[in-house]
């Protein structure tokens, strides 16, 4: 059961009891107990500045590789906006807000005749996200061109790190704990934007080919373990099209799970601990979720 909490006025939008399901890939979840959208970074450090310490905070982004529990999350949920969107062209890279979706940036870089950042079309999910996890795809990942991440610390104060300081590691960060990345800077090369746009096109043509990209899902379930991947374990333990109530494991790509609807976020999980478990006994090896479970079991 959430508890009842008061948190202070700000500029942007909050909400209370507000559904989360219908904006995560998955279709899955319980209510926020308050849903925030600051307008700014200004107004993001007034509110945790302000916000009681014993308030939880969680932060969450396009919700694309996301369970939200069937319970719901107590506490504030961030999720950045508009004003957290904006990308700028500079002389030796670009800058993205952390609400930008990876797709876009990667556009945008495309469009402005810029190199490097072509991996992040196949990366579904905002440029906050990818900082927190140094998400990668298709030979490579945010460590690999990121210079600083601008965060508010959960006392609300402005800092920005270094890639050194952040220790991006594969699919993690040293992001500290309750704190918001606002935007970020990532180093890129002019480019020719013929080539720009045909390896664009070839990774959209191999995530399709390969991924259920029109399913309810949410990317990799697992994370690769090391000198291995986790799609041929779960395979070689018979997974591929497990199911449990309207959660299956995709016959196209084993590491995804599908809400094939009405799925609950318990069936989701559930079967995803239906496969580590069938995993482990099948080779040894312990797969760790890359898919984050936030919020209060049913």
């Amino acid at each position: 059961m959430m508890a009842v909490h008061e948190i202070p006025k700000i500029r942007g939008r909050v909400q209370e009891r507000a559904v989360l399901g219908p904006s995560t890939w998955f279709r899955v979840g319980g209510p926020a107990e308050f849903l925030v959208k600051p307008a700014d970074a200004d107004d993001l450090a007034a509110l945790l500045r302000e916000l009681a310490h014993e308030m939880p905070v969680t932060v969450i982004g396009a919700a694309s590789n996301l369970i939200v529990r069937d319970g719901g999350i107590s506490g504030v949920v961030i999720k950045l906006a508009r004003g957290f969107s904006e990308i700028l062209v500079e002389e030796d890279g670009i800058v993205a807000g952390a609400a930008a979706l990876d797709v876009t940036v990667a556009e945008f870089c495309a469009a402005a005749g810029l190199s490097g950042l072509e991996f992040l079309s196949g990366i579904p999910g905002t440029i906050g996200g990818a900082v927190a996890m140094n998400a990668g795809a298709y030979g490579g990942d945010v460590a690999q061109v990121l210079q600083w991440a601008d965060i508010v610390t959960r006392s609300g104060e402005a800092v920005r790190l270094s890639v050194d300081e952040l220790g991006l590691g594969y699919r993690r960060s040293n992001v500290p704990p309750g704190a918001v990345v606002t935007r970020a800077k990532f180093s890129a090369v002019r480019g020719d934007a013929q080539n720009i746009a045909a390896r664009m096109l070839e990774i959209k043509a191999s995530r399709e080919a390969t991924q259920p990209v029109r399913a309810r899902t949410g990317g990799s379930t697992f994370a690769n373990p090391a000198d291995m991947k986790a799609w041929e374990l779960i395979d070689a333990a018979g997974c591929r099209g497990l199911q449990r109530g309207r959660a299956k494991i995709s016959e196209l790509h084993c590491n995804f799970l599908l809400n094939l609807g009405q799925a609950t976020a318990a069936e989701l999980e559930g079967l995803g601990e239906e496969v580590r478990e069938r995993v482990r006994r099948t080779s040894g090896v312990s797969l760790h979720w890359e898919i984050r479970r936030i919020g209060i079991p049913a």
